[in-house]
């Protein structure tokens, strides 16, 4: 793992004292296979603070997105243990676990995942809806507008461009003020221009609410961004 920052994430670095709010503790993944057992991830660790970015890179196959289904409490790791807010997902069942994710977590993935039938709008605010919120239409608003989109929000998903989309789901992701957000790919179905416009507003999300952003990207360049990067080979942390 590199601890090396960039010089446009250095502000953006949390104190040490700033409390952790991700951590895994040897965490491994294995499979069966017409082979036998497969293991996808071997003996992972880390620990990420609040407000901090952390990126995780390798090849293709190399465990990134099984590593990020792990963190996020999409599916339990064979052996080890991961804690969200300093909850241990892996005492919960998956009951319990989608409500800490509901509580905790926010994800943006490359595939945007709106849905089709309700408006901008209704899309950002059914997190809040399923939270009971009273306010949801408001503060879907809010940060509809916070994401340029304010113009927007009575629009259906296919009358949207992908950047709008991306938008969108980045809204979603942030409206409940999550302790952790995880994006997937996040501009890997976008062009370069709009993928820098949508990774600038990740970051400035992340400094400006103090929410937690891992992100999972082949994209070196983009991986750089972050305050520190955690490198994946064949299921092993590289370093």
């Amino acid at each position: 793992m590199s601890d090396a920052i960039s010089p446009d994430s250095a502000a953006r670095t949390p104190p040490a004292a700033a409390r952790i709010v991700l951590e895994a503790r040897h965490v491994s993944k294995t499979v069966a296979s017409p082979e036998g057992s497969l293991t996808i991830l071997a003996d992972v660790s880390l620990a990420v603070r609040a407000g901090e970015s952390l990126a995780i890179v390798g090849a293709s196959g190399a465990g990134k997105s099984t590593l990020l289904a792990l963190l996020a409490g999409l599916d339990s790791p064979s052996e080890g243990s991961v804690s969200i807010a300093g909850i241990d997902l892996t005492a919960l069942d998956e009951d319990g676990r989608a409500a800490i994710r509901g509580r905790h977590v926010g994800f943006v993935f490359q595939s945007f995942h709106l849905i089709p039938s309700l408006t901008a709008i209704e899309n950002v605010m059914l997190p809040l809806e399923l939270a009971n919120r009273g306010d949801a239409r408001e503060a879907a608003a809010a940060a509809l507008e916070e994401v340029g989109l304010g113009a927007r929000m009575p629009h259906y998903p296919k009358q949207l461009s992908g950047g709008e989309q991306q938008r969108v789901a980045i809204a979603r992701a942030f409206v409940t003020h999550p302790d952790v957000l995880f994006a997937d790919e996040p501009t890997g179905n976008l062009d370069s221009v709009t993928g820098t416009r949508i990774t600038d507003l990740l970051f400035e999300l992340n400094r400006s609410t103090g929410s937690t952003l891992v992100l999972v990207t082949h994209d070196r360049s983009l991986a750089r961004r972050c305050g520190r990067m955690l490198e994946l080979d064949a299921g092993h942390t590289v370093g």
